[in-house]
């Protein structure tokens, strides 16, 4: 049986691990890419204006994530305030949990769908939301609702919201970049031919191997970093209610209900407690199916949280 505080800092430890095989492969990626577009290519020097275009494009992306993404993924999944009189409950869960784990209670948000589910988002404590659909507001019970809401402030007060924004920026970036190498390339016509002596061709070929999977991989160490998020938010409910039983209850709950979330989609998926394609599970078999699940297996989840009980 393990505490709180060593499930915490297991899941610390393989999280910063994650991240920084995530960091050195962003980074090989970009330098691989844009040495071999500067080789073959012929852009002047070593390809870094294209990279360095790619980082612009994707810091406008970021800066406008980072303050309008909560905005926009409200709108996209059609989300109203929470209403004090008729969401009484939800405020009054995060009212309190918000004290317990010392941070200003969220803007609360409500997304009018039968389908049992959560999320959070936001750049800061300061600047955050907590959206739960009326669905879990009204199948779920006190205690499990305050499991979900603890969860969900868990991101918030480890900066999740904030990290997953800029991972998802740097990933769109590598595939932004490979897509123009690939483009460029296909496009270079006869002009390639006159500089392929003098090009590198292992170097263009390192390349092209890049271009091509390093899109995959980083969106795969993407929901690595991802499912590893909501272990520790899972412990981080633990901490705040210092009640497993709830959380526990709550994700059996929400796994077991059949019932699709219909304003869900492929960008918010991984924002939600639990997988909101219910009738989208991947069909795969074994450890490789799990790569590109946007949330860790039920049962490990819940293994770890009855170790916690």
């Amino acid at each position: 049986m393990k505490n709180i505080y060593e499930v915490q800092a297991t899941n610390k430890r393989k999280s910063l691990l994650v991240m920084v095989c995530f960091t050195v492969f962003i980074a090989l990626s970009v330098f691989v890419i844009s040495k071999a577009m500067g080789r073959y290519l012929g852009y002047e020097p070593g390809g870094i204006g294209i990279a360095g275009l790619a980082l612009i494009i994707s810091g406008f992306m970021s800066l406008g994530g980072y303050y309008f993404g909560d905005k926009i993924i409200l709108s996209i999944s059609n989300a109203r305030p929470a209403d004090r009189k008729t969401d009484n409950i939800f405020y009054n869960v995060a009212e309190n949990l918000s004290i317990g784990a010392g941070i200003p209670k969220p803007d609360l948000y409500v997304i009018d769908d039968t389908a049992p589910n959560a999320f959070a988002t936001g750049r800061d404590p300061e600047h955050s939301v907590v959206c739960a659909t009326k669905g879990l507001l009204e199948k779920l019970n006190r205690t499990e609702i305050e499991g979900v809401i603890a969860h969900e402030l868990s991101h918030i007060k480890n900066y999740d919201t904030r990290l997953m924004t800029i991972v998802s920026v740097l990933v769109g970036s590598v595939a932004l970049l490979s897509d123009f190498f690939l483009r460029s390339t296909w496009n270079a016509g006869s002009s390639r031919n006159n500089r392929k002596e003098s090009a590198g061709a292992i170097i263009f070929v390192i390349g092209i191997i890049f271009a091509l999977i390093s899109p995959v991989i980083a969106n795969m160490i993407k929901l690595a970093i991802s499912r590893r998020r909501e272990f520790m938010a899972d412990a981080g409910s633990v901490s705040i209610t210092r009640q497993p039983s709830g959380l526990i209850s709550a994700l059996k709950k929400i796994a077991s209900d059949r019932e699709p979330l219909e304003v869900a989609n492929k960008a918010t998926a991984h924002l939600y407690i639990e997988n909101p394609f219910k009738n989208k599970r991947n069909s795969a078999i074994g450890w490789f199916a799990n790569l590109f699940n946007t949330h860790p297996p039920l049962e490990e989840r819940l293994k770890l949280l009855q170790k916690m009980s």
